[in-house]
Parts: structure tokens; sequence; C-alpha cells
């Protein structure tokens, strides 16, 4: 392997510490984009019950915007709920675009290292001939080992690229549809919750259709 590195030339450096970043996104992003923490099944019900129970205060809301992002915007529906249906929604759609931007944390950086880890095995192919072709006109085509070193390296770097970008790309699409089915989910919750506080109805109903799914 330490010798395949050292026949793609400098370039392969980029390329691997590229790999290396994609990796610890990757791992970082799957642990934080566990549905069941950022919008835990049964805390609608759990935040319904409060309610029901007059036990929803200012201690109740610290301790759902700390437990998930769900909660978090939930909290933010609650805390001004008493000023209509209209400033609630306001307030669960700011915290909700906050949140959002929280969940897509890293993922620009993985898209670039798919976008550009295959232009670094380009460039390291083009690198590659050029000292191909300069070996050519100073030595002719008789050293075959200067010429199969030239190749080597366009051929590796261009791999090495490839190989870190596919995952990448692949990785940063994983991750998007899992945010967009976490988003659906909230948005449900949220809908539920706001029909379920200003009356229009009832909250058990609402939580039996679609979160049981």
């Amino acid at each position: 392997m330490l010798e395949l590195v050292k026949a793609g030339g400098w370039l392969m450096l980029p390329i691997i510490l590229s790999s290396i970043l994609a990796l610890a996104i990757c791992v970082e992003r799957f642990l934080a984009l566990n549905p069941d923490k950022v919008a835990p099944r049964n805390l609608l019900n759990q935040v319904w019950g409060w309610m029901q129970n007059k036990q929803l205060d200012n201690e109740k809301l610290r301790q759902l915007r700390k437990g998930s992002p769900l909660g978090e915007i939930i909290a933010a529906g609650l805390g001004n709920a008493k000023h209509g249906r209209d400033i609630m929604k306001e307030s669960i759609e700011d915290a909700a675009s906050h949140v959002i931007h929280e969940l897509e944390r890293y993922l620009n950086a993985l898209g670039t290292i798919a976008a550009v880890t295959p232009l670094l095995g380009l460039l390291g192919t083009v690198v590659g001939m050029i000292r191909v072709f300069s070996e050519i006109m100073v030595q002719g085509t008789g050293n075959a080992g200067v010429l199969a070193g030239g190749i080597s390296e366009a051929l590796i770097t261009t791999a090495s690229g490839l190989c870190v970008a596919i995952p990448a790309l692949i990785m940063h699409r994983y991750f998007l549809r899992r945010i967009d089915a976490i988003v659906v989910t909230m948005e449900q919750d949220t809908i539920k919750l706001i029909n379920a506080v200003h009356g229009d109805v009832q909250m058990k109903e609402n939580s039996q259709s679609g979160r049981s799914a």
C-alpha cells in the first residue's frame, strides 16, 4: 500500500487527507442523524400528557429544548402558543430552520470532497502523462522504467480519486435522504401539536394515525 502511495506522487497526499475527512464526516453524521434521537417516537404523546396533567412548565420546556431537535422545535412552539396559532407556527418554523441547518452540518464538505477528489485524480493523470512525454522527448522510448513510472502515477491517482469520490457521493445522497425523512416526521408531529393546542382536532386521534406507521 505504501508503495502505491509513493508511486502515485504528491497528489496522493490531498486525496488521502480527503478520504480521512470523508470517513470522519460519515461516522459523525451516521451517529448524529439517528431518527430515534432526532425525533423520538413517543415525545409528542409525552408532551400532550404533560399538557393534560398541567405539568408543562418552564422546567419541562428546558428539558424539551435540550433533549432532542424535535423537542427544541416543540418547545419553541409551546413557548408562543398563547399568542395564537400563526405566532406559534412561525416560532416552530424558525426553530425548524435552525434544526435543519444543524442536521445538514458537514454535508457540504462531504459533497465537496465527492466533487473534488476525481479532479485531483485527473490532475494526477495529467501530471503523470506530462512526465511521460517529457521523458520521451529527452530519452526517447528506450527507457521503459521511466515511462512505466509516469503511467503508473497517472493511473494510481485517478483510481484513488475515484475510490474516495464514489463512496463520498453515495453517503452524501444517503444522508440527504435520511434528513428528508426526519424532517417529514417532525413536520407531521408539529402540525399535530398546533392543531391539538388550538382545538382543531383531538390529539389522541392524530397521534395514533401517524407515528405508529
